[in-house]
């Protein structure tokens, strides 16, 4: 299994690598991530683990994630939960809280989030189309324009660029390297950039696609 850690974007900066070059990174808070359930072919069906990322206060959360979360040995209930399936057995057991502890410098990672939300949004800022003359009296500057024939086939192709919803999608951003491990903060820095906002949270696994 891919080890995997629920985190927070916390913004990016830069440091200085080992050949004295200046590299972009990402600061990333990785965990800590407490199990809450383990789920084994046997009595589910699949292997998978569940695991949580910061708390709630106990206000806030249903009866049925504090038993949740009772039940694991832990004391609050998660903000955030997600399951993470696998095709091999899980080494872990409810109650457990993984960490940073084993990602490594120089390895590679995948990174996880949804892209910021830009709203409605029309074809020339959505797909970046060049639009009509920028002249007086055009009509025609940011719109879409023709899209389909009158005669034939007398309706619009699937999959035409048009105005809608832009952003707010999960993407992967893989083979990210670990620059630096602070394992007291939990924090981890990756080269480049991921998706997401600062205090998004985020999917870190090991690279599933690293080349060897």
């Amino acid at each position: 299994m891919n080890y995997t850690l629920l985190g927070k974007k916390l913004g990016m900066t830069q440091v200085y690598g080992s050949d004295n070059q200046v590299v972009p990174v990402t600061v990333l808070q990785a965990g800590p991530c407490p199990v809450l359930q383990v789920k084994t072919v046997e009595s589910d069906g699949y292997n998978a683990i569940q695991i949580g990322f910061e708390t709630k206060k106990d206000k806030n959360a249903s009866k049925a994630a504090l038993g949740h979360a009772k039940k694991a040995g832990v004391a609050h209930a998660p903000r955030v939960i997600k399951e993470v399936r696998s095709s091999d057995a899980i080494d872990a057991t409810a109650g457990d809280v993984l960490d940073v502890s084993k990602f490594e410098v120089g390895k590679k990672v995948d990174i996880i989030g949804n892209t910021k939300g830009k709203g409605f949004a029309g074809v020339m800022k959505r797909f970046n189309t060049k639009g009509g003359p920028a002249s007086h009296g055009s009509m025609f500057h940011r719109r879409i324009g023709s899209i389909g024939l009158c005669q034939w086939p007398g309706h619009v192709f699937k999959n035409q660029k048009m105005p809608g919803h832009m952003g707010a999608k999960q993407r992967t951003i893989q083979n990210l390297e670990i620059v630096s491990i602070d394992a007291e903060k939990n924090l981890i820095l990756v080269k480049g950039g991921i998706p997401g906002a600062n205090g998004d949270t985020v999917m870190i696994r090991s690279s599933i696609k690293a080349k060897k």
